[in-house]
């Protein structure tokens, strides 16, 4: 059965032009570039990528930024098993501060583009838009590590890790969605990353005509929803049909703690619906619900 908004949900999930790519790979080039300038940074091991939608190819035609995390690897918190202790891995106490690298990764973003073009947040620094690049938000991060004993033999996992100012910390798992996330699109013959830029732009639809449900999802959670939601629900033709599917099995399953407990992030590192998100799964079943509500399904 077909769907009035069949040809609106196919154009809105249509990755961002050419164009718009270019000027978000500018974008990383301009802070890359920054890095390599800064004599401070000669001989440390910093890693500068894309990380979250646009590195995901999740992100959605003519409302993308970037998010660029320049990582240090010099140095790392970790998360340990419990009962071991650092010097069981072979860590030793770093001398380099989180705060002291945020701070040279200010001062090469000034450096390369002027005190004028930098503003910093709490989490990230903000690079604003011009002719030849997106809006950017820089992430200075270090390393993170989660170390696991397995058959008596020392496991890792490598993420990153953020200190905003004024305290607090933030882990996150870059690579491990990327991958993930890849594999899932693959699976579902592309549908996967299609579904997840049709809701959200449908989220941005519902926030202009003020839906207050819509105002308080964030496109990562939208991202893991999607995640959370069995292959077999993308398979048909139409994209209407493959919404359909996806929101009602979201639905369905965010009504009880049971039912969604263990869903992960596209990670699968972090839980999705546990302490320290800033969401709730009552969050996304309302949105849900008011997404089903606001297409006529």
């Amino acid at each position: 059965m077909g769907h009035a908004r069949e040809a609106d949900f196919r154009q809105w999930a249509k990755p961002p032009t050419a164009t718009e790519d270019q000027r978000c790979e500018n974008a990383e080039n301009v802070v890359r570039n920054a890095v390599r300038s800064f004599s401070a940074f000669s001989e440390r091991n910093i890693e500068v990528f894309a990380q979250g939608s646009y590195r995901n190819g999740t992100n959605v035609r003519a409302n993308s930024d970037v998010d660029i995390c320049v990582c240090c690897s010099d140095v790392c918190f970790v998360d340990l098993p419990t009962g071991y202790t650092d010097s069981y891995f072979g860590l030793v106490d770093a001398s380099y501060t989180y705060s002291e690298f945020k701070d040279d990764v200010e001062q090469a973003l000034i450096d390369y583009l002027g005190k004028s073009a930098v503003f910093r947040g709490k989490k990230a620094f903000d690079l604003h838009a011009n002719s030849y690049r997106i809006d950017a938000d820089v992430v200075p991060t270090f390393e993170h590590r989660r170390y696991w004993i397995e058959n008596k033999i020392i496991k890792c996992s490598s993420g990153t890790e953020l200190h905003p100012d004024g305290g607090g910390k933030i882990i996150n798992w870059p690579q491990q969605n990327y991958e993930n996330g890849t594999a899932k699109n693959t699976i579902t013959g592309t549908r996967f990353k299609k579904i997840v830029r049709v809701i959200k732009l449908l989220r941005d639809e519902m926030v202009s005509e003020n839906i207050a449900v819509a105002k308080l999802t964030s496109s990562y959670l939208i991202e893991c929803l999607v995640w959370n939601v069995p292959n077999t629900a993308f398979d048909a033709n139409e994209y209407a049909e493959n919404l359909r599917e996806v929101l009602a099995h979201l639905y369905n399953s965010t009504l009880k703690d049971e039912t969604c407990s263990e869903w992960g992030e596209v990670n699968e590192l972090k839980y999705l619906f546990r302490a320290n998100q800033p969401w709730t799964k009552a969050t996304a079943n309302n949105f849900i619900l008011g997404a089903w509500s606001h297409l006529g399904f």
